[in-house]
């Protein structure tokens, strides 16, 4: 189960169970307030990357990580190649095969003396506290955890009787070494986003930054880090045993878990990544720009309306008012209400031409979102947006040709949340376009140049499309039909394609009640 189909489904449950005992949480906290360590000028990170720099004065370089495989592999990258510090912001951090390799390598670089600063969201930490708090006792390394649970064990009654502040979550994924280099965008850390699961593979998207962008992530890192919704995990649990035989336990066994990473084919697949890829991040493509970053304010968890000052959206929307010729909009949770469906169809009025890619039924994790979106979908093509859904299917014909070795996971699911406009501009992050990533969560992203990408993007849809998604449009009738290619051959069908009669009743049947606020 997914954060985001828990979060959905504890915030509908509160509303139909009855008080349980309440927690609060530590008053007077101690934080002591850190910083992004700024003199890292003769880290190998930055010599690598300085002579790039200098080339391009005032710009910063961006590096999109597309693949999986790739995406862990770059995270490997920094984290082994950090000198000084290590900073890293997650919504979610699964103790899978990729989330605890990752775990060691940090732990490894804390030993060799590099500071790391790890802010998790509260929402995906329960039953981690002693793992988390193991690795807090580590002398370089310190966790804290955004908008906690009072109640570490029972956090149910935490939704029930705190339910305003608990819904609001911090969903910005950031990593970020020497205060030099980092990967931003839409995956959290686990196996799944990372091309390493057999039951699922989400397909997702990250960027490498460096340059002068990096102190500005930074900066909104120290931001959350530093704020008063951020608890340092040791005052969560005092009471938590960290002696030294708790550590040596918990060191043995996430080597113990490194090894068996390495020794898996998700090893070998990840040796064969990096034998075909550069060495050096300097050796990397970047496509060289100015750039706009957009975050929410920490404060957003206690905020009542969405401001421009506070909040990303709007500064998204900016970006969306000066298209002129072409908006691609790529999000897996798509509820755009009638406000933005609204906006969109006048977008196409004006002759903009306006193109969605979202989940279909089958491939959406959350039903219930699909349930939101669902009301929306014929007004928007009537409106003349191309409303295309991801198929669940995997396309292993494509995959085959890419020639890599791969994990076959049995289902596929988008999760990539991007944004390209006029086949010049991309803006990719965390951010899906919903009333959750609106209003309640947390989320940053980053406004770039990149033509040569967002042309790419835009040749997708042209060309390839077809191949993984379904067109949805309105047959003669007026009725929704999906249309879509099937080696060569054009199907069409009148329901929401690859699911049962229950799971289209069902959701059907959310879509009259589910509160699209929370979705």
């Amino acid at each position: 189960m997914t954060m985001k189909l828990c979060l959905a489904r504890l915030v509908f449950i509160t509303g139909v169970i009855g008080l349980t005992a309440c927690s609060t949480l530590p008053t007077d906290v101690q934080r002591a307030p850190s910083f992004a360590i700024q003199d890292t000028v003769s880290t190998p990170i930055a010599r690598d990357i300085q002579p790039l720099l200098e080339a391009h004065p005032g710009q910063s370089g961006f590096h999109l990580l597309q693949d999986g495989a790739d995406a862990f592999a770059m995270r490997m990258r920094l984290i082994e190649a950090a000198e000084e510090s290590i900073d890293a912001q997650y919504y979610i951090w699964h103790d899978d095969l990729t989330g605890n390799a990752l775990y060691n390598r940090i732990l490894v670089a804390a030993d060799r003396g590099v500071r790391v600063r790890l802010l998790l969201d509260d929402l995906d930490t329960a039953g981690k506290d002693p793992m988390l708090s193991v690795i807090d006792a580590h002398p370089n390394i310190e966790v804290r955890v955004y908008n906690p649970f009072a109640n570490r064990t029972r956090r149910v009654g935490d939704f029930v009787t705190d339910t305003r502040r608990i819904n609001r979550r911090m969903h910005n994924k950031t990593l970020t070494a020497d205060n030099q280099a980092a990967i931003f965008g839409g995956r959290n850390v686990g196996d799944e986003y990372f091309s390493a699961a057999e039951d699922v593979g989400f397909g997702d998207m990250d960027a490498l930054a460096i340059g002068p962008v990096v102190l500005e992530i930074s900066a909104q890192f120290d931001l959350y880090w530093n704020s008063e919704w951020a608890y340092p995990i040791a005052v969560l649990n005092v009471d938590m045993a960290t002696d030294s035989a708790a550590v040596e336990a918990f060191r043995s066994e996430s080597d113990a878990q490194a090894l068996v990473a390495r020794d898996s084919e998700y090893g070998d697949i990840i040796r064969q990544l990096e034998s075909s890829e550069p060495s050096r991040l300097s050796e990397f493509d970047y496509a060289w720009s100015d750039w706009v970053l957009a975050y929410d304010q920490p404060s957003k968890v206690e905020a009542t309306q969405v401001s421009a000052d506070t909040h990303l959206a709007p500064k998204l929307r900016e970006g969306m008012d000066q298209t002129q010729e072409e908006l691609i909009i790529v999000s897996p949770y798509f509820v755009p209400g009638p406000e933005f469906t609204q906006y969109l169809i006048e977008l196409v009025d004006r002759g903009v031409r306006v193109r969605v890619l979202t989940n279909s039924l089958q491939a959406n994790d959350v039903a219930m979102v699909h349930a939101g979106y669902m009301r929306y979908r014929e007004d928007l093509i009537e409106g003349g947006v191309d409303l295309y859904e991801f198929k669940a299917v995997r396309n292993f014909a494509r995959e085959k040709e890419e020639g890599r070795n791969r994990i076959g996971a049995s289902r596929a699911s988008l999760h990539a949340k991007f944004f390209g406009f006029d086949k010049q501009y991309l803006f990719v992050g965390s951010f899906n376009l919903d009333a959750r990533s609106v209003a309640l969560n947390t989320e940053f992203g980053a406004y770039f140049k990149s033509p040569e990408s967002a042309r790419a993007l835009s040749g997708i849809f042209d060309d390839e499309i077809m191949e993984f998604a379904y067109r949805v449009q309105l047959d003669e009738n007026g009725d929704l039909e999906w249309v879509t290619m099937d080696e060569g051959e054009e199907i069409r069908v009148d329901h929401e394609p690859d699911t049962t009669f229950w799971k289209r009743f069902n959701t059907r049947f959310m879509s009259v009640f589910v509160p699209e606020s929370q979705l």
